[in-house]
């Protein structure tokens, strides 16, 4: 089907007229001798289909620079289409403790946040078709980015991210309930929190388990990943000894976060098991979205452009006249 997106575009077209009308018409002096053409035709006759030729030449360039503009299409017949995917909110922790170099990357240790930043981008990038938002907690919980198909501006935002930009503390109560806020403002969705930490609840405005009652009361499904080694061996006075660097991290609040959504708790002591994790989250059912229909569309702008482009040249050959000079 043919159309015209901006058809109002045709109001345009008086305009030359109204302008005419409104500018004072130019007085021209005649001569008082009038001489023949050698052609048999008087000057005046020639000067006026000369008019003629001008004023229809652009008339026509008007009207298709008119029509240009008005945006010719032609629309092909409605297509339904219906897209799935998963939508999933990122939070992560970004408190002191995040800073302990635990982990290996190619064989180079680093810290718990660029292994999660190294991870974390390769499964952002994989997410194609699925709407991601970010969150970043400390001493309390920023939505960073909202839910977007944008999956780019989400990993850059992450890879901005630096240690204590919201404090040294750990609010996961903060950051489960800003994400069940920003659930709330989407119905069709299958509320997925997936939240990676390293310790324990040590601030916030809510309690985890006051955060947990929201998460449930609107079905918000929480995946808690518990980040860091069980055991490095670092050097001291009396020589080499084991630590264990994840002793503060509560693993029973994560079990019982994930068991009381319907999620489930991972414990990712290194970068190759923070990887399986995410191959497991790639199974999540997804969701349907409601079917749309798209018409396709073709623009026609350029063949009327094209007629007015023309018109003009034309005009202007007509008045330049270049063969008259090799005459």
């Amino acid at each position: 089907m043919f159309e015209f997106a901006w058809p109002w575009m045709f109001l345009l077209l008086p305009l030359p007229a109204l302008v005419w009308w409104l500018i004072p018409a130019r007085k021209n002096t005649r001569s008082a001798i009038r001489l023949p053409n050698l052609y048999g035709l008087s000057s005046e006759q020639q000067t006026i289909k000369n008019q003629w030729f001008f004023l229809t030449v652009l008339a026509i360039a008007w009207v298709s620079l008119v029509s240009a503009t008005a945006r010719p299409q032609w629309l092909g017949e409605p297509v339904a289409t219906r897209s799935e995917g998963r939508e999933m909110m990122l939070a992560v922790d970004l408190s002191g403790s995040m800073e302990i170099a635990d982990m290996e990357i190619n064989g180079q240790s680093v810290d718990r946040l660029s292994m999660v930043k190294h991870v974390l981008s390769d499964f952002i990038t994989r997410r194609e078709g699925d709407r991601l938002g970010l969150i970043l907690f400390g001493d309390t919980a920023y939505l960073q980015a909202p839910m977007t198909y944008d999956r780019q501006t989400i990993a850059q935002m992450l890879n901005e991210s630096v240690l204590g930009l919201v404090g040294e503390r750990t609010a996961i109560g903060d950051a489960i309930a800003l994400a069940v806020k920003r659930f709330q403002q989407d119905e069709e969705t299958n509320r997925v929190l997936i939240l990676l930490t390293d310790g324990q609840s040590t601030a916030g405005n809510l309690t985890p388990e006051q955060a947990l009652e929201l998460a449930k009361s609107y079905d918000v499904t929480i995946y808690p990943i518990a980040v860091g080694a069980e055991e490095v061996v670092v050097d001291s006075f009396f020589g080499q000894r084991r630590v264990n660097p994840s002793r503060d991290l509560d693993i029973p609040l994560m079990q019982k976060l994930a068991r009381e959504t319907g999620g489930e708790y991972f414990r990712a002591r290194s970068t190759e098991e923070l990887e399986n994790i995410y191959t497991l989250l790639d199974e999540l059912e997804p969701v349907d979205d409601d079917p749309q229909k798209l018409r396709p569309r073709v623009s026609l702008f350029h063949w009327p452009l094209s007629l007015c482009f023309i018109a003009l040249i034309a005009l202007a050959l007509s008045r330049y006249k270049p063969w008259r000079l090799s005459q």
